[in-house]
């Protein structure tokens, strides 16, 4: 049987994306339920001289694989602001697959980024009001990704590498 591209183009999204959270997951698991949908983003790049770049983003999260995952798409900058040529530094056009592990009764996560050959896997669960994930950079360089100051329409979001002198912010 062939497909046709535009038949594939509707039958991926609908066996991808799913309406909600499988059953095979508690409630008081579902510590990322609350991102589905799409937001804006303002993005603050620190580097380590201390200097700052401002971009702006945009990020689309929603259930898959029959509810079992949470999966996003992470566009810095946003898709109005791309063009050809872009340079890699502060570029992401990447996705997060969120999947519950209930041996460990935590998300496994993995981060790809495409553009810059980036992936990144950590382990989140809800600490107090927050969501910590932590793992490792490929090169073994330990990372703390982080959901601080959670609201019904934000969030604050920063990504950490340890370094002999302490945490850091990630440079992007």
């Amino acid at each position: 049987m062939t497909i046709t591209k535009n038949e594939m183009n509707q039958k991926f999204p609908a066996a991808l994306v799913m309406m909600g959270r499988s059953p095979e997951i508690p409630e008081s698991e579902d510590v990322y339920g609350w991102l589905i949908g799409s937001w804006q983003l303002d993005v603050f790049d620190y580097h380590p001289d201390g200097t700052e770049r401002k971009s702006s983003g945009e990020v689309h999260f929603a259930w898959v694989l029959e509810g079992r995952a949470i999966q996003d798409t992470f566009i810095i900058p946003q898709r109005s602001e791309r063009r050809l040529g872009l340079s890699k530094v502060g570029n992401r056009y990447g996705t997060t697959l969120r999947v519950w592990d209930p041996s460990i009764q935590a998300w496994r996560v993995t981060w790809i980024n495409p553009v810059t050959g980036t992936r990144d896997e950590l382990i989140g669960r809800r600490i107090a009001s927050d969501i910590i994930q932590i793992g490792r950079h490929a090169d073994g360089t330990p990372i703390r990704w982080n959901f601080r100051e959670v609201t019904t329409d934000s969030f604050r979001w920063t990504g950490e590498a340890l370094q002999p002198d302490g945490w850091k912010y990630l440079e992007a």
